[in-house]
């Protein structure tokens, strides 16, 4: 745990190291996990007879007092300071989206299910990322694309699970075409996508249905919504830098620095403690086996006992301190 913890790498607790040495499938969040949760509108769409403008700053009142990355994103376009006065009555739907009062008026931000679900219908974006559909007072107004970008280092992270045998796949709440397009970039094994909070769970309880009898399962997620999943996998892993309290204080591994790559070399870590756990069970059980064996027999002095007591001891001791010498 110490030799872990100077990498940046924070482990709960011993069970939770055993676990990680014993992972066969590692199950991914996306934002703020493989991509670095940095979003910037990429294009706007709106509908006939809407400016640009308009769309965009419909969005941004509509998302004022959200702090998601996707929601100043969109105050980041606008280029202009809202007045919060101007923004009432803030609804967040959990999975869809959020509504709001802006200048008296009900504006909808969100994916297509929540304009479904209010009745309103929305026009096909043609573009990969993130869909932000906008509606006002029931009239479709036109959607904003947001795109999001991979962490330099992911692909190498999904490289090296894959190098030691482990399984990965990712679930996101984005829409069908943005997770294909993450998970062939990444060259993921499987993806599931447009999932609520609550189809996460569900999801992962089927995956952890397929492991095999003695494999674990890891969950590696950064928001709120990702603390129940976090909570359900054998083992939860969070990113400590970006991720919310309740994804940290829910997981059982925290990577501090939000780097993925970290994951694989935790998995290395893990492996080569129990390797020396073994080592040192071993050589302590045979050790002490023999010199019984001889004491039984009287060939053995007060020295060998000393040394079959207290020298394997400090020989296993020595031989555990290699942990905190890894690179």
């Amino acid at each position: 745990i110490g030799g872990a913890s100077a990498q940046g790498i924070l482990v709960k607790g011993g069970n939770y190291l055993e676990l990680l040495a014993k992972t066969e499938t590692v199950v991914f969040d996306k934002t703020g996990t493989l991509t670095q949760g940095v979003f910037e509108v990429s294009s706007l769409n709106p509908a006939p007879g809407v400016t640009e403008h308009d769309l965009l700053e419909a969005a941004a009142l509509a998302e004022r007092h959200s702090g998601h990355p996707i929601a100043q994103s969109l105050r980041r376009a606008l280029g202009a300071d809202i007045d919060p006065s101007r923004v009432t009555d803030v609804r967040e739907i959990p999975g869809h989206g959020v509504s709001a009062l802006a200048d008296g008026k009900r504006v909808l931000a969100g994916n297509e299910k929540l304009m479904k679900r209010e009745g309103v219908r929305p026009l096909p974006c043609g573009a990969a990322g993130t869909i932000v559909h906008v509606a006002r007072e029931g009239r479709y107004l036109g959607c904003a694309v947001i795109s999001d970008q991979l962490k330099p280092t992911a692909p190498a992270a999904v490289k090296a699970l894959k190098a030691q045998g482990i399984r990965t796949v990712m679930l996101t709440g984005d829409s069908e075409a943005v997770g294909r397009a993450v998970a062939g970039q990444l060259g993921l094994d499987e993806v599931h996508a447009q999932l609520l909070p609550a189809d996460k769970v569900e999801r992962l309880e089927a995956l952890l249905e397929r492991k095999s009898e003695k494999g674990v399962l890891a969950y590696v997620g950064d928001g709120v919504n990702d603390a129940p999943v976090l909570s359900r996998a054998d083992v939860g892993i969070a990113m400590g830098a970006m991720g919310s309290d309740a994804a940290i204080e829910a997981a059982d591994v925290v990577l501090m620095d939000d780097d993925p790559a970290k994951l694989g070399r935790a998995m290395e870590i893990a492996r080569k403690c129990m390797r020396i756990v073994r080592e040192n069970i071993v050589f302590a059980l045979g050790v002490k086996a023999l010199f019984l064996i001889l004491g039984a027999r009287g060939d053995v002095s007060m020295w060998g006992a000393v040394f079959a007591d207290v020298g394997v001891a400090v020989i296993a001791i020595i031989n555990a301190t290699r942990m905190l010498k890894t690179k």
